[in-house]
């Protein structure tokens, strides 16, 4: 694809930094090979063994503001690492060096762009692979997981490109538009063949923005209620579970590691759960393809004292104040082909505290065994 728009025959003066963490950077190697830099109108920078959202910050600020000061090109591309998140890259244009000078300044953040791998995409997103695993990580501190990066630049993108569709049959294209219209109900998908795409779907389109996107995965849609109905046709459906009650702990943690899930292919979900042997905080969920983290999301509003709520989320505490309970409750987002929505409530339903055990209060459901990691050290 990059050679493509780097050979485009429009007059479209382009710039590409091509950003890869091995030592010897191939893309750029590749490009280089196809395509003939000479002409005065494209430039190609390599970045090598570092990251654009990290140690490569201040670099890119100075290798995008010289190629501004040029002043021969319309169109910076950036290729970002395959294993970097999409949010950090997008906040590099806001960062400002010591001098207080940011690239927002030289350059407009127009199009994220997402390539996905018709072939191998949903293979890759259930396995459950760690980075390190499949040979892709940072370093041995990097515990981050193949199915979360790839929803996070999926959720985070304008515009979903679908390489390898020669190769997949015409059913499959439209069952994996399906599943990443799912993800993300509000970027615009394109298929192509060996990187050839209309370059007006990439390059200034206006599409970017900060704020639209931090509200854009599937996953928030539906909690708001704004289901995505051209995907049901396929399968994919999605629905909230809530519950007033909180889990018992034991019942709850043997559902997640040993409960029968298998019922369709759980795309994604997300959202927070109340154990009754933590009463005054909020686990957090979050499931991408094959698999799931829990932790600790925060307090819940009910057990922090009135006086010291924020004037900025009254509104909102309100809206969610249920009594006796106030805001403690289940509130978790489901997206998933040919899942059983029912058969995942009942499941979850018989997690929940029965009414003789919900009698008994705070301190007795504090003693209720729970396998769950600690959340807080002593």
């Amino acid at each position: 694809m990059l050679n493509h728009i780097l050979g485009n025959r429009d007059n479209l003066r382009v710039a590409v930094i091509v950003n890869d963490m091995s030592e010897v950077n191939i893309d750029a190697a590749l490009v280089k090979n196809e395509v003939q830099l000479n002409r005065g109108q494209e430039k190609l920078v390599e970045m090598s063994n570092g990251c654009i959202c990290c140690t490569l910050r201040e670099d890119l600020l100075i290798e995008v503001g010289n190629l501004a000061k040029e002043g021969r090109f319309d169109y910076l591309v950036i290729e970002s690492t395959g294993i970097a998140e999409p949010l950090p890259v997008a906040e590099t244009f806001t960062f400002r060096d010591e001098n207080g000078v940011s690239l927002s300044d030289i350059a407009r953040l127009d199009t994220m762009v997402t390539v996905v791998d018709a072939v191998n995409f949903m293979r890759n997103y259930m396995e459950a692979l760690s980075l390190k695993e499949s040979g892709e990580s940072l370093g041995e501190d990097d515990e981050r997981n193949v199915a979360d990066l790839l929803v996070d630049q999926i959720e985070f993108a304008n515009v979903i490109l679908i390489s390898k569709i020669d190769l997949i049959s015409t059913d499959e294209v439209v069952n994996l538009k399906a599943v990443l219209r799912s993800l993300n109900p509000d970027a615009e998908i394109v298929p192509m063949v060996m990187g050839q795409v209309d370059l007006n779907k990439v390059l200034n389109t206006g599409l970017f923005d900060f704020e639209k996107a931090e509200q854009a995965p599937g996953w928030l849609k539906e909690l708001r209620g704004e289901h995505v109905p051209e995907t049901e046709e396929y399968g994919i459906s999605s629905f909230v579970y809530s519950a007033r009650r909180p889990f018992h702990p034991q019942r709850f943690y043997e559902h997640l590691h040993y409960g029968e899930w298998e019922n369709g292919t759980l795309l994604r979900s997300k959202g927070f759960f109340w154990l009754a042997s933590r009463p005054e905080h909020a686990g957090n969920w979050s499931q991408a393809g094959g698999v799931m983290h829990h932790g600790l999301a925060g307090r819940w509003w009910a057990s922090v004292p009135q006086p010291q709520w924020p004037e900025d989320y009254l509104q909102d505490i309100q809206a969610n104040w249920v009594e006796p309970f106030g805001d403690c409750r289940q509130e978790l987002v489901f997206i998933g082909q040919n899942v059983d929505a029912k058969k995942v409530s009942r499941e979850l339903d018989a997690c929940l505290l029965t009414d003789a055990e919900l009698a008994g209060g705070p301190l007795v459901w504090r003693t209720y065994p729970d396998p769950f990691p600690v959340w807080f050290s002593e």
